[in-house]
């Protein structure tokens, strides 16, 4: 008998044990995090209207301050609220902010996507944090027609258990005003490294942050990125506006399955610190196309490699297409920047409201060979 329980209690621990394991596998997974789509919400007592009272009533998450549970179709004033995705979503107020823990692997890069909207003022910034890391996104500019863009920020694991916290750090005359927040998921990043057959690192855009499967306007990686913290790992965004991270399954996409979109002209550019050899030719290759969105029109990508330059027009149909341009460089020092950025703002035809703009894509840096010569 004693045998038999002994026998259970090991039977209980390896069932408990393998449990554990799942869970923490299952939150190294990519894609949403656990009720990351707010599809799961308080019970009625936990709330009194659309303001949620205790500071776990939402499953999975914790919240402080004024916390409102949204469901699509509600109205504020002459405002229909709109969800991005499923029929939920959250808003914080004031100083208001929602929490989750995440078991992920120490030392390891990953990505956060969410999607946001204003719901009342003209600028609102989110603080998006996991100690000791933070970084502040701002939302003035809205870069898709129905009121929803996805952003993405990026950090790096200190500890094994990491809590993630969005947070609205504006004050309002009224405390019910600030951005709704829906479907928060995240990434593990791999930097990519050069080769022999590209110096550039993640020149194809390949290594990014995930993308919503349903969604259909990209990801907007915000301003003044550093590339230490990139959700573009290799790149930084050097510009005052973002630039948008798109996928093949909702745009065309000159090569592979990842590109990027210029959406603000000359306020949205990309770059890139590489090695080089003083006094050394290199070929900068690269394709300049649209991202079949409805933005028409002549555009101009301008790509740099340290004082060099090269302007690469491109006369796009809105329907998808691309050509490849190559810049020639002689290098004058031991790092050369290589940027691109595009010359003019274009907006789509289809609604007139949204910002576009060209894609670049499958960028390579190589050293040009010397002919030999013949004795």
């Amino acid at each position: 008998m004693e045998r038999v329980d002994f026998t259970m209690k090991v039977a209980i621990v390896v069932c408990v044990l393998l449990c554990t394991t799942c869970q923490v596998s299952l939150a190294l997974i990519d894609g949403l995090l656990p009720n990351g789509n707010f599809e799961y919400g308080p019970k009625p007592s936990d709330m009194n209207g659309t303001e949620v009272l205790r500071h776990n009533a939402i499953p999975e998450w914790e919240i402080s301050g004024f916390v409102e549970y949204i469901k699509a179709g509600q109205k504020q004033g002459d405002m229909l609220l709109v969800v991005p995705e499923g029929a939920f979503a959250v808003r914080l107020g004031n100083e208001a902010y929602i929490t989750q823990k995440v078991r992920v692997t120490k030392g390891m890069y990953y990505s956060i996507t969410f999607s946001a909207a204003r719901t009342c003022a003209q600028e609102e910034w989110l603080n998006v944090s996991v100690a000791p890391d933070s970084g502040v996104l701002p939302m003035q500019t809205l870069y898709s027609s129905n009121g929803w863009d996805s952003y993405a920020w990026a950090f790096q694991a200190d500890f094994d258990v990491i809590d993630i916290v969005i947070h609205n750090p504006g004050v309002e005359e009224d405390p019910a005003c600030g951005p709704l927040i829906d479907s928060i998921a995240f990434r593990s990043l791999y930097p990519p490294r050069a080769t022999n057959k590209n110096i550039l690192k993640n020149g194809g855009f390949e290594e990014g942050p995930y993308v919503f499967p349903n969604t259909s306007w990209g990801v907007l990686i915000p301003p003044n990125i550093e590339d230490d913290h990139s959700p573009l790992p290799g790149w930084m965004v050097e510009s005052l506006k973002a630039v948008k991270y798109i996928d093949s399954g909702h745009f065309s996409v000159p090569q592979g399955k990842r590109a990027v979109e210029l959406v603000a002209g000359k306020e949205s550019a990309i770059a890139q610190v590489t090695r080089t050899i003083p006094g050394k030719t290199y070929d900068l290759f690269f394709a300049v196309g649209d991202a079949s969105n409805s933005c028409e029109g002549s555009m101009i990508v301008e790509a740099f490699a340290g004082k060099d330059t090269i302007k690469v027009p491109y006369e796009s149909k809105g329907k998808g297409g691309y050509k490849r341009a190559v810049l020639r460089f002689v290098a004058a020092s031991t790092r050369t920047r290589i940027m691109f950025l595009s010359t003019f703002y274009t907006m789509r035809s289809d609604d007139f409201s949204s910002l576009c703009g060209p894609v670049v894509d499958d960028v390579k840096l190589l050293s040009v060979r010397k002919p030999r010569r013949l004795v």
